[in-house]
């Protein structure tokens, strides 16, 4: 499956169909698109939504930089738009990724990586990568 952008006028259309909340954003999950693991959850602007669906790398709105985030610009683990679908309401996506390296921040493949369990929360997997290699914070 390969991506293939819409052109503008369509784009502009089906933007026109979101419904942003009150801070102008869309909740985002990011899906692996050939196993169906889900990676993590971000936040989108229209301006972040309109670059991942127009050049296929996706783009998530960072609300603690306020700006766009590019996933992968400074770790390398980078995501590839394979599909985005709209839930019902029109509050949602659901962006089908493959997904270059880990996705967390931790360095996890996952965000989702503790259970809640009846003893407590349980992790369920260990870093992949340090960290620190992936934001070159090492030394």
């Amino acid at each position: 499956m390969t991506y293939t952008p819409p052109d503008a006028p369509m784009l502009d259309a089906m933007l026109s169909a979101i419904k942003y909340d009150a801070s102008g954003l869309i909740a985002a999950i990011a899906q692996q698109h050939d196993t169906g693991e889900v990676l993590m959850i971000a936040w989108m602007n229209a301006d972040a939504l309109r670059e991942t669906l127009q050049t296929g790398r996706v783009c998530y709105y960072s609300r603690s930089r306020q700006k766009l985030w590019r996933k992968g610009e400074t770790s390398g683990q980078i995501q590839h738009l394979k599909e985005a679908r709209l839930d019902c309401d029109a509050d949602a996506v659901l962006l089908l990724v493959n997904q270059i390296g880990v996705a967390c921040h931790t360095g996890r493949r996952s965000c989702f990586y503790r259970a809640f369990t009846p003893t407590g929360l349980v992790e369920l997997m260990k870093p992949e990568i340090d960290p620190a290699q992936l934001y070159h914070t090492h030394g």
